[in-house]
Formats: structure tokens, C-alpha cells, sequence
């Protein structure tokens, strides 16, 4: 299901009032953040219900256990920002890049990352339900310990991402690039096309004794 690609697509679009930047709320409601530098923001624990954010920045900051629901975000930057334990339901990413945030602990459901570039992220030990990586660019992510649940990666590449102890039910990993560290084993229970199980292979024989000569 393709997501909605403009601010008016959206089913709350003519709820949306602009944001005044104050970021004092504990809870933000059908709010549109536009075209704001936002540096070391603290709204841990709030909720964003039914929000856009477009052509913003956000520069370091807390957002532990913040929770985004029904969210669509475009053309916007999280650069190290803390966002450990948060919970995202229901939440649309377009365009935009998160460079070097913490979301360890994190729980995605129903997301979707289009042409997005991921850099540096830690999703250590996270939860992701029913996510999708649409064109995306991740570099250096870590899913060491996180559990996978029908995540797909179309068209996306993979460059030095960790898998390690990742728990993959339903994964599709057809049509990536795939540049993966922690061992051929921490692909049990993902879908690979052949072309990708051929270069796989010397990581495979390798992980099981094999020799090839």
C-alpha cells in the first residue's frame, strides 16, 4: 500500500494547525511542524497523535519513550537525536535522513521508510512489526539483538548493516543490496532471491565448514 505522498493526501490534512515551536506540550495533536531548526528539543514521553512534519531539522534532543501514531514526516532530519524506547505506530518517513539516533529498545509498527538514507543508526534489540524500507539508503545500521517481523527492503541497500543475534520472522530481503554483518546464520527466516543466495554463498560455506576449491 502505497503511502500518502503529499501533506494534503492526508485524512487529517485540514485538522493540521501550525506549530509555534514552543515544544512544551506533553501531547501534540493534529499539529504541522514546518520548516524549523529545532536543536536539543526535550519531549520525552509525549505523544504526537495524527501530526506532519515537513522541511524540519531536529538537532540532538530527547524523545526517550515518545510515542508517534497515525505521524507522516517529510523532507525532515533527525541528527542525533535520543529516541531509546519510543513507540511508532502508523508513522510515514518520505525523503528524509536519520543520521546517528538512538532507538535502541524502539518499537515500529507499520512503517514505511521511502527514499530515505539511514546513517549510523542504533536500533539495538528494537522491535520492528510490519515495516517497510522503500529505496532506501542504510549505512552502518545496527539491528544487533532487535526482532524483525514482515520487514521488507525494496530497492533499498544495505552497507554495513549488523544482523547480529536478530530474530527474522517473514523478513524479505529480495531486491536489496545486501551488505551485512554477523555471519550467514542471521539470515534463519529471511526470504533471499537467487541471485543474492549466489553471492551469499562463500559466506555461507564459510559459516558451515565448507570448503571450495
Amino acid at each position: 500500500m502505497t503511502p500518502p505522498q503529499e501533506l494534503a493526501d492526508l485524512p487529517y490534512a485540514q485538522a493540521l494547525s501550525a506549530y509555534d515551536g514552543s515544544w512544551r506540550e506533553d501531547d501534540f495533536d493534529t499539529v504541522h511542524v514546518d520548516g524549523l531548526t529545532v536543536p536539543e528539543a526535550d519531549v520525552s514521553g509525549a505523544r504526537f497523535m495524527e501530526c506532519a512534519v515537513t522541511r524540519t531539522t531536529f538537532e540532538g534532543g530527547r524523545f526517550r519513550r515518545v510515542r508517534l501514531i497515525d505521524t507522516w514526516f517529510q523532507e525532515t532530519r533527525i541528527v542525533g537525536a535520543d529516541l531509546a524506547e519510543s513507540n511508532w505506530q502508523d508513522v510515514t518517513f518520505l525523503g528524509g535522513v536519520l543520521a546517528g539516533p538512538q532507538l535502541f529498545g524502539a518499537e515500529l509498527t507499520r512503517v514505511v521508510f521511502q527514499g530515505c538514507k539511514l546513517d549510523s543508526v542504533n536500533l539495538r534489540d528494537a522491535r520492528l512489526s510490519d515495516v517497510r524500507f522503500d529505496d532506501c539508503l542504510l549505512r552502518d545500521v545496527d539491528f544487533g539483538g532487535a526482532t524483525l517481523r514482515r520487514v521488507t527492503f525494496p530497492g533499498s541497500r544495505l552497507s554495513g548493516v549488523d544482523f547480529s543475534r536478530v530474530t527474522l520472522e517473514k523478513v524479505d530481503l529480495r531486491g536489496a543490496e545486501l551488505g551485512l554483518s554477523g555471519g550467514a546464520e542471521c539470515l534463519r527466516g529471511a526470504t533471499i532471491s537467487t541471485a543474492q543466495l549466489i553471492d551469499l554463498a562463500p559466506a555461507l560455506a564459510e559459516s558451515l565448514g565448507i570448503t571450495v576449491k
